[in-house]
């Protein structure tokens, strides 16, 4: 089978911690059975979405080379999608928040390449190529929306999560591909609901990653836009639920004009929303995103900023006054009296880099253990560090070969040999290396001489704070486990054969006696089947067979009697009533 990632130069860009999430699609490995649900789908939402979607997706349909008979191919749509700038993957399921929204800051759609089960076909727990593909995909031909996705993936890709945050994503991961599985035990999907909830509940202030994936619902999943009296759908959450896209335009869902209050405002993927927001065109949806990345930590800096990060107990960075960039997990800050910021503590491996390069002699092998370091001023000096001059510096006696005493503000106190210093592009000072030193925070010992080399980072303040390493090199982010069969279905079972002579006969044509007997094959065998039933009924009406009512009635006679396929049902009869029986 053909690579899907090597129609398109986009993907050969993206760094390697994102291509561990990259699976082959599989072509092959699509049922007869994973086709009639797509082709179902699809079919019911071509007949109804031209009235509710916004004019952008009908068009993108077309340009993203999505058919309505057949799941999208990945080497396909990515051959479509370079020549407006994107490229597409395929991915192992759920993949967590950060990298989904940095795929998108390289302009590459994320597909999870199964497909839902029939149990599911009108909403499913978990993205598939529907969702994904059918969803996601035509909206971004439009250049206002490609824009917005592409500014929210590089924004999301800096937000900081919290520990709570991985936690939900992990739980919530393994309850939806079980939930995609056919023969799973009702206690361990119980079980795993209620630890979601658990979770869920013991959640406290919400993330800046968790209050973008509010947003993302509201717009990119469950957005409307036009006015609020006669909005259009453009979210891929109702475009690809056959459900949801003719409930959430009725007068029981409440329309609210889209505005930052959306970023807090959470969701519940469980139950039906109370309401919706409703931007009134793509280009607005920039404006909200950047309002709300105004009051992030990448742009804000500051103490807040630093608790965000030690709060997040994962990776992340923060970036002095300097440009020095400060990359490993963040554990201790201390504070002036006044609240300021005087010093910050890593533990574990940690990097330094300056405009996202890793500084020679700073990696993680220099910095194993942790990284220290006094911010802000020295105390009687009102020149800053940062801004001191050569000359400034030599007065001051911080020169190689020196021995120093540094005082900052805060009661941190710095001794020791000065053996090197480090300038930034602009010829400011943002390192200096010490031998035989020792940091005290008062009485305390944060650095002894015995430790080796200190190094100073020079900043006065914070100016910025995010999730990841500044140098992606800098440390080894390949650890994604693969799921174990995520929501994999077996392609020998009773039905497939079933499926695939409908699907064959549809397309290569059949005689009326092999109709016939097929016909009665499926009535004797699988007369409780609805799907291959309203395959098979569309078949017989394509050829006028006589047998077509008696399927019809049969399939008339399991909606009546069971309320959650009645709409399935009948929804499939009436697309056949169109394009065949009204027209014989």
């Amino acid at each position: 089978m053909i690579d899907p990632t090597i129609s398109n130069p986009i993907i050969e860009r993206l760094p390697d911690h994102l291509k561990q999430y990259i699976l082959p699609q599989n072509y092959d490995h699509y049922t007869s059975e994973d086709q009639a649900v797509w082709r179902y789908v699809m079919r019911k939402s071509a007949n109804f979405l031209p009235s509710v979607a916004h004019e952008s997706y009908l068009t993108g349909l077309t340009q993203t080379g999505i058919s309505t008979e057949e799941i999208p191919s990945m080497y396909g749509m990515n051959r479509i999608l370079k020549d407006i700038g994107w490229a597409a993957v395929a991915v192992d399921g759920l993949i967590p928040s950060a990298a989904f929204m940095e795929f998108q800051a390289y302009n590459v759609l994320v597909i999870a390449s199964d497909i839902r089960l029939i149990k599911n076909i009108e909403y499913t727990p978990t993205p598939d190529i529907i969702h994904e593909a059918a969803g996601h995909a035509p909206i971004i031909a439009n250049p206002d929306y490609s824009e917005y996705l592409r500014m929210f993936g590089e924004i999301g890709a800096r937000a900081i999560s919290s520990h709570e945050d991985r936690q939900l994503f992990l739980a919530v991961r393994e309850l939806a591909s079980l939930k995609e599985k056919k023969d799973v035990q009702p206690d361990r999907i119980a079980q795993l609901e209620q630890e979601v909830v658990r979770l869920q509940e013991e959640m406290q202030e919400p993330s800046e990653l968790q209050l973008l994936k509010n947003l993302h619902w509201w717009t990119i999943e469950y957005g409307l836009i036009g006015s609020v009296d006669d909005p259009k759908i453009y979210g891929a959450g109702l475009l690809s639920s056959i459900g949801e896209s003719k409930w959430c335009l009725s007068e029981e869902v409440k329309k609210l004009p889209l505005s930052i209050d959306a970023v807090y405002q959470s969701f519940d993927v469980t139950q039906p929303q109370p309401q919706l927001f409703v931007t009134p065109s793509f280009s607005y949806l920039s404006e909200v995103l950047n309002e709300f990345a105004e009051t992030m930590a990448v742009r804000t800096g500051g103490l807040n900023a630093v608790d965000k990060l030690i709060r997040s107990k994962q990776l992340g960075t923060i970036e002095l006054s300097t440009g020095l960039q400060i990359s490993g997990v963040l554990t201790e800050r201390y504070t002036t009296g006044d609240g300021k910021l005087c010093y910050i503590q890593t533990a574990g491996p940690t990097a330094l880099a300056y405009r996202e390069r890793e500084l020679i002699g700073q990696s993680t092998d220099r910095h194993q253990t942790g990284f220290g370091t006094a911010i802000g001023k020295l105390v009687g000096i009102n020149m800053e560090l940062e801004d001191m001059s050569p000359r400034d510096l030599k007065a001051y006696g911080i020169v190689e070969g020196n021995d120093i005493s540094l005082e900052f503000e805060g009661g941190i106190t710095i001794t020791g040999h000065v053996v090197t210093g480090t300038r930034n592009i602009h010829g400011k000072i943002m390192l200096i290396a010490l031998k035989g030193c020792s940091v005290l925070h008062e009485d305390r010992h944060i650095f002894h001489p015995d430790q080796g080399i200190y190094h100073l980072a020079i900043g006065s303040k914070v100016i910025s704070a995010y999730a990841g390493p500044a140098d992606l090199s800098s440390f080894d982010l390949l650890d994604h486990v693969r799921s174990e069969d995520l929501a994999q279905k077996s392609i020998i079972h009773l039905l497939e054969d079933i499926y695939q002579r409908i699907r064959s006969y549809r397309i290569l044509g059949v005689t009326v006696e092999k109709l016939s007997a097929l016909t009665d094959h499926v009535l004797d065998s699988y007369q409780t089947e609805w799907l291959i039933l309203i395959e098979l009924y569309e078949l017989l009406a394509q050829h006028h067979h006589p047998k077509a009512h008696k399927v019809e009635q049969v399939l008339q006679e399991i909606a009546a009697s069971n309320d959650q396929l009645q709409e399935l049902i009948y929804s499939g009869l009436q697309l056949i009533h169109q394009d065949y029986v009204m027209t014989a």
